[in-house]
């Protein structure tokens, strides 16, 4: 009888039962929110879901010594990690999303790639307010590039920076790449007047294949040049772009576009919201890190909006002004800041479509964080 006992004791000491915490059921719960976001408002559920149920995966409570968790060595989830540790999922993302865009609303609008540089003021007013706050340079840089509202290039440049950050930056990133129409709205509607919200832009031009053709090549030459430390996100970027405007390699544009980054994104996030176990998560520096995160992608979005207006003071034609409504997709949240563009401009005027318009800042967004990402992991790492 005591044999069985101590068996079931033993048995016991073994369950999530007897090693929970009010922690580890705060993080669960955390989890399950994520997903319920995900599924009933469909608030990114390609981000939210995987990270929701990689929470409640990283949170249930485990006897240490079993190999399973995911900062045990050698351990499934472990291994899985490591994409995100060592940085080599945020390129194969970029690959995807170059192979996805259309470039072409920028390449027909040069002028709008100003937009997407101004929003990454966001990243740097972060990178300033982190110091003051007491971070360390490469702490700041990292919690920094959350302003560009770009969850692989803030995985990959806190990989590189501060890794023992990553999970509570990554979480950031993505809870506020899924809240872009919730935050971007009011300050739009703030920083513009109806009058603006009117104004009509000329229809883009006609780009060529060829341009299409030329455009990733010269614009990863020049990038490359300028930082050559984004090489691997800038470099997968274009060449994906590449991939799809040649006409010669639709294959490669179709898996690269497809199953490619659908699996990548599986695993960044559930492998991300594993990482967020409660003992090394529930801290006062990741609620530091997302204050920080949300006031980085609010000076982006003022940063965007306000510098539209300024450009708008030296455009003499009335006919080539910018509504300011697109100044919010600078951001690189793509294509969701552009649908926040359209949504608000429909309801100023239901026949102006702002869509193809904010395309053109917003990819130039992509460009602009993975250039940032560059100059501060130059600089700081």
């Amino acid at each position: 009888m005591e044999t069985i006992v101590e068996s079931l004791q033993q048995f016991w000491q073994f369950t999530g039962f007897a090693n929970c915490t009010w922690q580890h059921l705060a993080m669960i719960l955390i989890g399950i929110i994520f997903i319920t976001l995900g599924i009933v408002k469909k608030w990114e559920p390609l981000l939210l879901v995987p990270i929701g149920f990689g929470m409640i995966i990283g949170n249930i409570p485990i006897f240490q010594g079993l190999q399973v968790g995911i900062y045990e060595q050698g351990s499934v989830l472990n291994i899985l990690h490591q994409g995100v540790l060592q940085g080599w999922y945020p390129p194969l993302i970029f690959l995807g999303i170059g192979a996805m865009t259309d470039f072409s609303a920028l390449i027909s609008q040069p002028r709008l790639i100003l937009i997407g540089a101004a929003a990454q003021l966001g990243i740097f007013g972060a990178y300033l307010l982190a110091l003051s706050m007491g971070f360390l340079p490469n702490e700041a840089g990292a919690i920094g590039i959350i302003g560009g509202a770009d969850g692989p290039t803030a995985i990959f440049l806190s990989s590189k920076l501060a890794p023992h950050l990553l999970g509570a930056i990554a979480v950031s990133a993505y809870s506020y790449m899924a809240l872009v129409p919730v935050i971007q709205k009011p300050i739009m509607l703030l920083l513009t007047t109806k009058k603006e919200r009117l104004i009509r832009m000329k229809k883009p031009r006609v780009v060529s294949q060829r341009e299409k053709i030329i455009f990733p090549i010269v614009g990863f030459i020049c990038t490359a040049f300028i930082v050559p430390s984004g090489l691997p996100l800038l470099g997968m970027l274009f060449f994906g772009n590449l991939l799809k405007e040649s006409g010669v390699t639709k294959r490669l544009a179709t898996t690269a576009g497809g199953p490619l980054i659908d699996v990548v994104t599986t695993l960044i996030g559930l492998t991300v919201g594993a990482s967020t176990q409660a003992d090394v998560f529930l801290t006062s520096t990741s609620i530091k890190i997302f204050f920080l995160g949300f006031i980085s992608f609010v000076i982006a979005t003022i940063g965007g909006v306000l510098f539209v207006k300024f450009m708008n003071l030296f455009i003499k034609d009335k006919t080539n002004k910018i509504n300011p409504l697109i100044g919010n997709a600078g951001v690189s949240a793509v294509p969701d800041s552009a649908r926040v563009s359209e949504m608000v401009g429909l309801e100023a005027d239901p026949s102006n479509h702002l869509l193809m318009h904010a395309m053109a800042p917003n990819v130039a967004g992509v460009i602009g964080s993975a250039v940032a990402a560059g100059i501060l992991l130059g600089f700081l790492g």
